[in-house]
């Protein structure tokens, strides 16, 4: 990102909203998917539900850095 882009950044804004959205669902189910990993260590599921909870985290800024590079000069 070393040029400044700021159609990408304006175009992808409203995607970035939703995505955040879906971040703070990741963020409460990455919480709940810890804590019961944390109480039921056999769970193998749990770790799968808190990798994909980590990856909605990320969603954001993946989104708008996919605009961004789209989006010639």
């Amino acid at each position: 990102m070393g040029e400044c882009k700021p159609l990408g950044f304006l175009i992808g804004l409203p995607f970035a909203f939703v995505a955040v959205i879906l971040s703070l669902v990741g963020a409460v189910v990455w919480v709940l998917a810890t804590v019961l990993s944390c109480l039921c260590p056999c769970c193998i599921c749990c770790f799968g539900v808190a990798k994909l909870a980590v990856s909605l985290l990320k969603l954001p800024i993946k989104i708008l850095r996919w605009f961004i590079e789209k989006i010639p000069c």
